[in-house]
């Protein structure tokens, strides 16, 4: 029987320091989605060993006893926070499930990802990046509003109802509060007015698509000025609704834009991509996700139930894309 090493990242763990964000430690799981997502992999025949953060892998590297690490740690510090892991991993030569090291810190860095998709044609809001509030004043080609988030964060860290920014006094202020606070450059982007959507996506070679969800805010789908924010995230305004309200023709483009996305970063084994639709049906690419959340009160949840699966075997099919993609699949 195959065992599989899980890594992660813990909410009690995360010693708050002084000036630290209330939302410093959002990426992290508690200790009963470990657990959850444990029983899951063995319920598909496989022994778990949880091995805890890059700090834990560090220590015990050398003797892991492991055939492959299923990897949902996020990492400490900067934006290679999340590569952490999976570079261990490599250096020792042990195979894990998700996306490698370069994958992770690129698409973590909102604003490098952004460039990719540039490079692909893959539609994306435009955007400006504020390292200082005096090279504010070079903005006037931009139109607003704007919305306002930290470089490289996820789980919308540093989003919340002050981020959409509507004149030049409320984006200084914004940006200062970014780059005070997440000690990090501000990403200024144009801001979306329409809907908003999330698509998960499956294995490798080829990836399979999952069902498009919706993100319905207090009750409404068209969400207009409306976004996702770190508050929401645990209130009970947001929902994720799959089947999506929409139209045939919008969830193909959804669909193939996700797919573009996920190769363009070259994501493996599993990931998620984000999107805003503007008012004529126009779908914008917002970031690309491969370390989602698989908590089962996430998207994953969600599209497993859709398309006749559970949640165990929706993680079960993203442990064997990893272990096919390694010949390690008996």
């Amino acid at each position: 029987m195959k065992i599989v090493g899980l890594t992660y990242d813990l909410k009690s763990d995360y010693e708050f320091k002084k000036g630290d964000p209330p939302d410093a430690n959002a990426e992290f799981d508690h200790p009963s989605t470990i657990n959850v997502i444990a029983r899951a992999i063995e319920s598909q025949g496989y022994r778990t060993k949880k091995i805890g953060n890059a700090a834990a892998l560090l220590e015990n590297l050398d003797n892991l006893g492991v055939d492959i690490v299923f990897n949902i740690s996020e990492g400490l510090w900067g934006r290679n926070r999340e590569s952490q892991v999976p570079v261990l991993l490599e250096m020792k030569g042990i195979p894990f499930v998700g996306a490698d090291a370069l994958t992770l810190a690129l698409t973590l860095d909102k604003i490098m990802a952004k460039k990719i998709f540039l490079a692909e044609k893959i539609p994306t809001p435009k955007f400006f990046e504020v390292k200082n509030i005096e090279s504010l004043s070079h903005t006037n080609h931009f139109k607003y509003p704007l919305i306002v988030k930290p470089r490289f964060e996820g789980s919308s860290k540093g989003l919340s109802e002050n981020s959409r920014v509507e004149n030049i006094e409320e984006l200084k202020k914004q940006a200062e509060h970014i780059i005070s606070i997440y000690k990090q450059p501000a990403l200024v982007e144009e801001f979306i007015r329409g809907e908003e959507f999330t698509v998960a996506i499956v294995g490798n070679d080829p990836p399979e698509v999952m069902p498009v969800v919706q993100i319905k805010i207090d009750g409404r789908y068209k969400l207009n000025d409306k976004f996702y924010t770190f508050a929401r995230i645990f209130s009970d305004r947001l929902e994720y609704i799959c089947p999506a309200h929409i139209n045939q023709d919008l969830k193909k483009k959804l669909s193939d834009l996700a797919l573009r996305t996920y190769n363009a970063v070259e994501c493996q084994d599993f990931g998620r991509v984000d999107f805003r639709v503007d008012e004529s049906g126009q779908p914008y690419v917002l970031e690309i996700n491969p370390l989602p959340s698989l908590s089962t009160e996430d998207v994953f949840m969600i599209v497993a139930r859709e398309i006749g699966l559970s949640y165990e075997q929706i993680v079960g099919r993203i442990l064997e894309s990893a272990l096919k993609r390694r010949g390690l699949l008996n």
